[in-house]
Order: structure tokens, then C-alpha cells, then sequence
């Protein structure tokens, strides 16, 4: 049976009585040197290692029943949340899949409260009735993930509708998997966001499969990027998931987007290295292949960008993650349990 929920998010809400929509505010200075700064190889590689420490302490943790969900793990596939994220500002906001714990972390998310949500306890970003599939942080604009494939796209579409409309310049980046392209929701967006000029960056992460079905049984064609372009949006896919090319990318488009300039469309080939839900590998199942691994492990990020810091500052970083970690999961157990009363707090039907 599919995985099913409802995402938990927050929407600007337009109170003015209806009549003419009026011009948009100019958009905000920027904050920061977006779309101009370097890329730095040691914030970069903090990102992709501690999503990567974050999930295997996860995989570790899951047997002994504290975590109370399921866990879809991003390990492989952290590159594109971080080549995607870390150039974007606070004001910018992120939506994400039921896979979405490195969109969250690499956005900014609160990890003591990922863990707590993970571990069910009142602490948690959804107060702990959301579980792994429905982190939420509004403080770092993380809209809310959702387990039901593909609903967070026109989420996206709607809160870039409303930043449009309120002027405040904020991009919104709409992560989805390559599943989520079948749903009747993707082209309907796709085609509302061209149609508006809306400042989201549509991120397709594109692991080969839906849950065990492969694209070649699933797609006629792969040629996603040309279908997408019939909308007039401009489409980029990236064979190898580079952190450092996305980042270039994104950070590129950025300015142009905060002008009014409309959406883009990324496809990321990667790799999911453990199995679709649960913290072991399902190669033994016949579907994909060791060798498969094997060949998309050359191209790990967490490796890949290691490589560019000395051992000495990469040790260094590497104590701060786990310090972070060990700190993050003691405050999730020794955080309480939600009160009996909750089970009646945030219904609404």
C-alpha cells in the first residue's frame, strides 16, 4: 500500500476584498550577494556530510523502535538539496517530498526538532504527529513535506503565487521525484507557473524509480526536459547531480527570477543507495544492482567535496556534525511525549 498524509504548511493569506489585482511592490534588496557569491567548498561539504551523518545515525536508531515512522532516506541524493538551497536567501522558501530530510537540513530546518518529529515527542516540527514524511519549519520557510506523491507541487505554485503578489521578491524551490511527473498535478502547475511568470524552481530528483518500477517501464520516452520546454519554461538536466553545477546554476537564475523573469526546471539524475522506505538496501530484490551503486558511489558528494578541504579542516567539521547530532538526539529523548489533550489541537473536520 502507498504511503498517504497531508502536509502540513502555512499560506499568506490576501485579506483585501476582491476587485483588480494591484501592481506588484518592487522586489526587496537582496540580503545578501546571491547569484554573484563563490561557492565555499567548506560550507558546501558541512551540508552534504551532515544530511548524510543526520540519516545513517537515522538508519543506526530505526530498529530499536524510537523513531516512530517510516524513514525515506536521501543518502546518495544530498547533492542536489544543497546544490539547489545554498544559495538562496532566508526569505526564500523550499516544498518538499515524503524523501525529504535533506531538503529540510540543507534550507535550514531545525534538527533537534527533525529528531524530535522523528522520535514522535511534542518538540517535534509538527509537535510529533507528523513523523519523518511531514517535517515542516516555517522559521526557515520550509513549507511543509508531504507523503502523497506530488501534492506539494502546486503547493509550491500557490506560495510563489503569493509572494508574487505581495512583492517580497522570495523564489520558492519545489522539490519533487521522477514519479511525481506522472501525477495530473505537474503539467497544471507547470503550465499556471509559465502562464504567471511565478518565481519557482521546479527540482525533479530523479533516482530511476518509483518505489521499484523503473522509468523504462513507466515513461515512453525520457526526454522530460523537452516536454517541460513546450511550456516555455527553461529546463536543465544534470547527469551527474555536481553540488558545485546546480549551485552555479541556481545562483544564476536567481536574479532574473526575483525580476519577474518566470520559472526554471531542473532534472537531477541521482542515486537512492538504500532501499525506497526503511534503513536497508534492497539490492537482493532484483531491481537494481550493486554494480548500479558502485558506479554513482565515484560520484558521492560527501567524497567529492571532501576532497577539496585539507584533512585537518575536514576533521574539524566532521567532529562539530557529530557533536550536533549526539546533541540533537539526546534532546529528542529527553523531550515529552504530546499530552493526551493534543490529540484534539489542530482538527479541523
Amino acid at each position: 500500500m502507498a504511503d498517504s498524509g497531508v502536509a502540513g504548511t502555512m499560506m499568506a493569506v490576501d485579506s483585501r476584498p476582491p476587485g483588480p489585482m494591484p501592481p506588484a511592490k518592487p522586489p526587496k534588496a537582496k540580503s545578501s550577494n546571491v547569484g554573484s557569491a563563490k561557492a565555499d567548498p567548506a560550507r558546501l561539504y558541512r551540508a552534504v556530510r551532515r544530511i548524510r551523518r543526520v540519516e545513517e545515525e537515522v538508519a543506526r536508531i530505526y530498529p530499536t523502535d524510537k523513531i516512530k515512522s517510516p524513514v525515506h532516506l536521501s543518502i546518495g541524493q544530498e547533492g542536489v538539496a544543497v546544490g539547489v538551497c545554498d544559495p538562496l536567501e532566508p526569505r526564500d522558501a523550499v516544498s518538499g517530498t515524503y524523501r525529504g530530510h535533506a531538503t529540510y537540513l540543507a534550507k535550514g530546518g531545525d534538527l533537534k526538532a527533525m529528531i524530535a518529529e522523528l522520535f514522535g515527542k511534542d518538540t517535534g516540527c509538527a509537535r510529533g504527529k507528523g513523523g519523518s514524511m511531514h517535517l515542516v519549519d516555517m522559521k526557515a520557510n520550509v513549507l511543509g513535506c508531504s507523503a502523497v506523491v506530488g501534492t506539494t507541487v502546486p503547493v509550491a505554485a500557490g506560495f510563489a503565487l503569493a509572494q508574487k503578489r505581495l512583492g517580497t521578491g522570495a523564489v520558492v524551490a519545489c522539490f519533487l521525484g521522477d514519479g511525481a511527473s506522472e501525477e495530473g498535478c505537474f503539467p497544471e502547475t507547470l503550465n499556471f507557473a509559465a502562464l504567471h511568470k511565478l518565481p519557482v524552481i521546479f527540482v525533479c530528483e530523479n533516482n530511476g524509480f518509483a518505489i521499484h518500477e523503473p522509468l523504462a517501464k513507466r515513461w515512453a520516452t525520457d526526454k522530460l526536459c523537452e516536454r517541460v520546454r513546450t511550456y516555455g519554461i527553461p529546463a536543465t538536466r544534470f547527469a551527474d547531480s555536481d553540488t558545485l553545477k546546480i549551485r552555479a546554476h541556481v545562483a544564476k537564475a536567481l536574479p532574473k527570477m526575483r525580476a519577474g523573469g518566470g520559472p526554471i526546471f531542473l532534472e537531477c539524475l541521482t542515486w537512492r543507495w538504500r532501499e525506497h522506505v526503511g534503513p536497508g538496501e534492497d539490492y537482493d530484490a532484483g531491481f537494481r544492482s550493486k554494480a548500479e551503486l558502485a558506479k554513482w558511489q565515484k560520484k558521492d558528494p560527501v567524497l567529492l567535496l571532501g576532497r577539496k578541504l585539507d584533512k585537518k579542516a575536514r576533521a574539524a567539521i566532521d567532529a562539530e556534525i557529530e557533536a550536533e547530532i549526539a546533541e540533537a538526539i539526546a534532546f529528542a529523548e529527553a523531550s515529552p511525549w504530546p499530552a493526551t489533550r493534543e490529540l484534539f489541537t489542530d482538527v479541523f473536520a
